[in-house]
């Protein structure tokens, strides 16, 4: 299943054959990046995984995990040339949609304290911060805490 909102962009389930493209993108925006060994274990897991093309180019994924009915999103990113232009918008808006066909009632993510701009994404799509996981990320001087967001499907 691909589905199309802008023209040019498609959003389309992750396969094997992303992962370099994932890998090009991914240590280029987080201090601390998902290994490809994470990605190729939420695909053999069964997560979905998405990506987002524009004109045939990947510049985004994420992946979400369902736990009976709570979705977990456990990663969305988009390329930094691509940032800032309502790409994670939408990419976020497709992973609540997929949560909420699976029969999510509600989703969690967790962000780093530091990522304002992340924060006001989830913030403006409806997300509460409920909680703070203490020392969760790895930092350059030591843990950073998580703030745990949530949303009601």
């Amino acid at each position: 299943m691909s589905a199309q909102l802008k023209p040019g962009v498609v959003y389309r389930p992750m396969q094997e054959e992303d992962l370099d493209a994932v890998m090009a993108i991914e240590p280029t925006i987080y201090s601390h990046p998902w290994s490809r060994g994470n990605f190729a274990d939420s695909l053999k897991s069964g997560y979905s995984c998405w990506v987002v093309e524009l004109d045939g180019e990947l510049i985004g994924y994420g992946a979400l995990m369902m736990v009976l009915d709570e979705a977990h999103l456990l990663n969305i990113s988009i390329a930094s040339a691509w940032q800032g232009r309502g790409f994670g918008r939408e990419l976020l808006a497709h992973f609540i949609d997929v949560a909420r066909r699976h029969g999510g009632q509600m989703m969690f993510l967790e962000v780093r304290p530091s990522n304002t701009s992340a924060i006001g994404l989830y913030e403006s799509m409806g997300f509460n911060e409920f909680s703070v996981r203490k020392g969760y990320y790895p930092a350059e001087n030591g843990r950073e805490d998580a703030i745990l967001m949530g949303l009601a499907l």
